[in-house]
């Protein structure tokens, strides 16, 4: 019978389209017969895998794939003397890329215990497991072969990270094989990957089979064969390129089949840094451990928000020091691997200062248009204006959002609009990000929720109630105190997972262990164990003190135990260890660290040099030595305009460090940290007035009988006055109100007529910032307090305004007799010389009167 679409050729022609040595494995064009480069005799390859294959056979002994050519395939011989076939066929060429070997362990006894229908579903969902890894890092599938995959890097595109791509997939696929295992009953099963990157043959515009051919091919198929189970092999041409974003350990040489030599290869243990060694950590850090199933997760839900177009919500909460920061740096890392574009933005509630209104947003919105904090407003401002015209291109879009977000970053957008309610700020914060949604899924990581403003809990419910198809991912880590603020955060609304993690099991702390540093022994493991009750970062800071003693030390990227511990003391809380820590360092570095700890979290080295007494040079060699002992770490996010940040990398060594801290030490620290953040931020200080105000107010309570208590008090009030304006401006006025609180508590201590009155006056703001948000009982009792002390210092008529706001609170409550009583007696006053206030109480007056006829009614 004829060949379909065949060209009189018959079935027989080898289908190999090119040769290979069998001696060094080189390749030569078709038709020759021995080897250019050791003049051995060729054999025909296979075209799937580039081994050498036997005339006759009809498989590939390596590969399985078909060594007979199809009428179709064999047409392609005759491209040279059809140049009409020759211009629509593919043509070849050679590339680098990395290939991707993988295939099931122990799957063959499995598929014999079970029914065939059971073997061919499992065997499918294990295909779309490895379609879908392989198609999110940016590979192909060139085939499937039994119960192994391969997959290509490199074409039909190319990219810089062709080859830490393939790793990182191999590393997600292998994970993902052992899940699918235990999600199907077959514990233990098992997948192994090899990858290799070297030159191959492409033929271009080829899809499926038949792609990529060359000795990287064979050589990744040896690799994974040499690989055991759960495990990925790479060779040394992938480690080179792959290292700066993967961990690998030295796996020795092998003796690969058709191979002259042995060959080094390397164990991918796992991902350390983002693309490209992006936010790479250098010092102590293990991989996670007992936390995969929640990472696995986080993962899906993202997943699932791309690919269903809806905003979601995951929250994760636990107790300091179990896990929460390191999930989110595991999924950043994750994400930053990926092929598609995601639009990554992370932002930190500050716990100083009582929570800056919508501070972590504001974050997020100036690394995404690089406004540094200290940028001067006119170039915060400028910034604004040319992002918006990279990510709206819509004019009349843009002239909606960037008053908005121009007045959440505290700056002139240039154009004459009136202060903004909440629910307008709102919906332009959210229009700009779902139009940055619609080019790309956005992921907004908010850490420490719990010290959020309230404002910002609102906004982030508005953004998931009322954003609509588009891929917007919201991450919140915060501790359980997050529970008494917004009570069921995470649950109970569309689209949201909430997450709890729970302390380490005693296998999770050994195996975390063991990571940190490879054959401690066990009795000293079992005395960490112990005392961390579960919490790893107990474990984690346990370790550091023995770095910081020299009994562990970084040995060729690995740290290792060079001294004897004998038996280990370990102090009995977190607290008592660093402090053992803290003592172990050189008077400079304590000094250092002190200053720093007055200055916050994060900070930059020129902030430590302006409120450090020591000299320059001295303060960089001794940060430099503080990073190295992992008392300090270096964040240098890609997103933000600034380089360089120290952070403590454990918020609780600064609580310590901060409470050897004299009381004359702290007020001049305090001092020289305000005095800097009001040079450095633009419009002095506006931006961090409540900050600068809380440094202010910690100078004060210092060392309380100073001479200049006054002077400070009145900075401070200044500075909290200012920062209650701007959360009014951004719409948060319950932290408007808690800064007008704070600053009325400062003056009514004092017993002096002006300040009390100016603390009345601060009452009544605190009043109408309660009063927006409903919260009328609280209202009431601000509005009293003032008009107190208006009476007290003979301004009645400031005090029957005052009446007049509490008649009001008190009808919004249905306290009716009570609201009538309050604004009849601010009548008889405010009637007397009338004026604006008096037109005030008799619209309330009116009001109220509507409301008793109704209630008749």
């Amino acid at each position: 019978m004829a060949n379909e679409g065949g060209s009189g050729c018959g079935a027989g022609v080898y289908a190999a389209a090119m040769q290979v040595c069998r001696v060094c494995a080189a390749q030569s064009a078709d038709g020759k017969a021995f080897c250019e480069e050791c003049g051995s005799p060729l054999a025909a390859a296979c075209r799937s895998c580039g081994s050498p294959t036997t005339a006759g056979k009809r498989f590939c002994g390596d590969c399985g794939a078909a060594l007979i050519a199809s009428a179709a395939e064999v047409s392609l011989n005759a491209l040279d003397t059809d140049p009409v076939v020759a211009a629509r066929a593919p043509s070849a060429e050679r590339r680098v890329c990395s290939v991707l070997f993988c295939d099931l362990v122990g799957f063959t006894p499995l598929s014999e215990a079970r029914d065939p229908e059971e073997v061919r579903e499992l065997l499918s969902r294990y295909f779309e497991v490895a379609r879908t890894v392989i198609g999110r890092y940016g590979g192909v599938v060139e085939k499937f072969i039994g119960d192994a995959v391969m997959a290509v890097w490199g074409t039909p595109a190319a990219t810089e990270e062709d080859a830490e791509r393939a790793v990182r997939a191999s590393l997600e696929l292998i994970d993902a094989v052992a899940q699918l295992g235990r999600d199907a009953g077959a514990e233990g099963l098992a997948a192994r990957a090899g990858v290799v990157t070297g030159p191959v043959a492409v033929t271009v515009g080829a899809a499926g089979e038949g792609m990529v051919a060359g000795d990287a091919v064979n050589t990744a198929a040896r690799v994974q064969a040499a690989a055991e189970p759960g495990a990925v092999l790479v060779d040394e041409g992938t480690r080179k390129v792959a290292e700066v974003a993967v961990g690998f350990i030295a796996a020795g040489e092998h003796d690969l089949k058709g191979k002259a030599a042995p060959m080094p290869l390397w164990q991918a243990t796992r991902v350390v840094a983002g693309a490209a060694g992006s936010q790479r950590i250098d010092g102590l850090e293990a991989g996670l451990v007992g936390r995969d199933a929640e990472l696995r997760l986080v993962k899906e839900l993202f997943h699932a928000c791309v690919e269903r177009r809806t905003p979601r919500l995951v929250s994760v909460t636990g107790a300091a020091g179990v896990g929460k920061s390191r999930l989110g740096w595991e999924f950043r890392k994750y994400i930053d691997g990926l092929l598609v574009t995601v639009w990554w933005h992370q932002g930190r509630c500050l716990s100083y200062g009582d929570g800056v209104a919508f501070w972590a947003l504001a974050e997020m919105v100036r690394q995404r248009f690089q406004i540094a904090e200290e940028d001067p407003s006119t170039v915060a401002a400028d910034k604004l204006v040319t992002g918006l015209e990279r990510w709206l291109p819509n004019p009349d879009e843009r002239d909606y959002v960037g008053p908005r977000l121009a007045q959440l970053l505290g700056v002139d957008y240039g154009k004459a609009t009136s202060l903004l309610g909440r629910e307008e700020l709102f919906a332009g914060w959210r229009l700009f990000f779902e139009r940055l949604a619609a080019t790309g899924p956005v992921v907004m990581v908010v850490e420490d929720l719990q010290y959020a403003d309230a404002g910002l809990l609102d906004f982030l419910e508005h953004l998931l109630d009322w954003a609509r198809d588009v891929p917007i991912f919201v991450l919140t880590l915060a501790r359980p105190e997050l529970e008494s603020r917004r009570s069921g955060w995470g649950t109970g609304r569309r689209n949201s997972t909430a997450l709890t993690f729970d302390r380490l099991d005693d296998a999770a702390m050994a195996a975390l262990l063991d990571a940190l540093v490879p054959g401690m022994p066990t009795a000293a493991k079992t005395a960490i164990a112990a005392r961390a009750e579960g919490i790893p970062l107990y474990a984690v800071e346990t370790v550091r003190m023995l770095i910081d003693r020299d009994i562990v030390q970084p040995i060729d990227g690995v740290y290792r135990l060079v001294g004897d511990v004998g038996e280990l003391a370990v102090p009995a809380t977190l607290q008592s260890l660093l402090a053992a820590r803290l003592d172990t360092l050189e008077p400079a570095e304590r000094r250092l660290v002190a200053d720093a700890a007055v200055l916050g979290g994060t900070f930059p080295a020129e902030a430590l040099v302006a409120v450090s007494e020591q000299p320059e040079p001295q303060i960089r060699r001794t940060l430099a030595e503080l990073v190295r002992r992992e008392v300090l770490g270096v964040r240098a996010d890609p997103l933000s305009p600034q380089r360089g940040q120290y952070a403590f990398v454990q918020t609780m060594f600064r609580q310590v460090a901060y409470d050897t801290l004299s009381r004359r030490e702290r007020k001049a620290r305090h001092l020289a940290v305000a005095d800097h953040l009001q040079s450095t931020f633009a419009d002095a200080g506006e931006e961090v007035a409540e900050v600068i105000a809380a440094h202010l107010i910690d100078a004060l309570a210092a060392v309380p009988d100073d001479p200049d208590v006054a002077d400070l008090r009145e900075r401070a009030v200044n500075m909290l006055t200012r920062a209650g304006d701007r959360a009014e401006r951004t719409g948060a006025p319950t932290t408007a109100a808690k800064a007008y609180t704070t600053a009325a508590g400062l003056l009514d201590r004092t017993g002096t007529p002006d300040t009390e009155l100016a603390a009345a006056a601060l009452h009544e703001r605190a009043g109408v910032a309660t009063s927006t948000v409903g919260d009328f009982p609280a209202a009431v009792e601000h509005y009293r307090k003032a008009a107190e002390a208006y009476r007290r210092h003979g301004r009645v008529r400031d005090a029957a305004r005052a009446d007049t706001s509490v008649g009001a609170s008190l009808r919004r409550q249905g306290r009716l007799e009570e609201a009538r009583v309050q604004i009849v007696g601010a009548l008889e006053i405010l009637q007397r010389d009338p004026d604006a206030d008096t037109v005030a109480a008799l619209a309330e007056k009116a009001t109220l009167e509507a409301f008793a006829g109704n209630a008749e009614e």
